[in-house]
């Protein structure tokens, strides 16, 4: 994000010198064309001594100077940030990075209970059904250096922002229903994650409502994929939307994007148990799953074999 913002102000200097891409290289002497493209749109870690060139050139100010100095340096030191997770590996490292600034987040999960709300059991459940897909990695050392159990811990290490003393995010998720049902792992590990979502769900910055199978959302909506949305304290850092895949994230801060998936968030939050009655909801789900009987689906009834369609007259009625 602090790339991301860098590049952005970048951008607006060179435009208001009225510079182009090929004139800024050519005067400040880098030998690679596609350095500037990549600093202005947050694709490399920014060097001080490059961005104060730059500033120097586009004649900046003393208040933009000192406040993309800053961000330069924040964006810069990844290895400092690291340091604060006792583990962190590939595939959590791009959410670790959106979370660890966040003052909001808000997730929605139809299938699975959102990686911040995992406890361990479930966390090894769900990466151990990874194992059988190929990784498409080529480097085998990363493979084995970042393998199942080192996925689960870098998982938990992502969790502490909820729980930090300084500042912790408000964190909204929306669970579907079906996605803590018994298709998600053994009936011990979904009851030990049922009573991990009633701790969290007592926290003052965490907020869990659950979505029935059978509600309405809004017009008759239905929502098409999970998704998680990242807001920054400081209101010039552009939100954030992500969509987690098999093997492709797709994280990005286009502003009609993140519109729209703001009003579903809030057209499911809606339609959801209210957090008191999601309460109630998990903790009958405990003793139920303790119990060893499944929870009854709502509205659930007999089932009927559909009407054929007649062949002679094809009326769509008859379906």
């Amino acid at each position: 994000m602090r790339r991301r913002r860098l590049g952005t102000e970048l951008r607006r200097l060179r435009e208001a010198a009225n510079l182009t891409g090929d004139q800024v290289i050519e005067r400040v002497g880098w030998a690679s064309a596609s350095k500037l493209s990549r600093l202005e749109n947050g694709r490399s870690r920014p060097d001080l001594r490059d961005i104060l060139t730059l500033l120097d050139l586009y004649e900046a100010g003393p208040e933009i100077r000192d406040e993309l100095t800053t961000i330069t340096n924040g964006a810069g030191d990844i290895r400092r940030w690291l340091r604060t997770y006792p583990v962190m590996t590939t595939r959590q490292r791009p959410f670790a990075e959106l979370e660890a600034g966040c003052a909001e987040i808000r997730e929605y999960s139809p299938v699975i209970v959102p990686g911040l709300l995992q406890n361990q059991a479930y966390a090894r459940v769900r990466i151990a059904s990874f194992l059988p897909l190929p990784s498409g990695s080529a480097d085998p050392e990363k493979a084995e250096n970042e393998g199942p159990e080192t996925e689960v811990q870098a998982r938990m290490a992502r969790q502490a922002l909820l729980t930090r003393e300084v500042e912790p995010p408000r964190y909204f998720a929306v669970l579907e229903e079906a996605a803590l049902g018994r298709r998600s792992g053994p009936t011990d590990v979904i009851r030990k994650q049922l009573v991990h979502l009633c701790d969290l769900a007592k926290l003052p910055n965490v907020t869990i409502q659950v979505l029935p199978r059978d509600v309405k959302i809004a017009d008759w909506y239905l929502p098409h994929t999970g998704f998680s949305l990242y807001r920054f304290p400081d209101p010039q850092d552009p939100e954030m939307l992500a969509i987690e895949g098999i093997t492709t994230n797709l994280m990005q801060d286009d502003r009609d994007e993140l519109s729209r998936y703001t009003v579903v968030f809030e057209w499911l939050q809606a339609a959801a148990l209210t957090p008191d009655d999601t309460l109630t909801w998990l903790t009958d789900a405990v003793g139920q799953v303790s119990g060893g009987s499944a929870r009854p689906a709502s509205n659930q009834g007999q089932a009927k074999p559909p009407i054929q369609r007649s062949r002679r007259t094809g009326r769509l009625s008859e379906q």
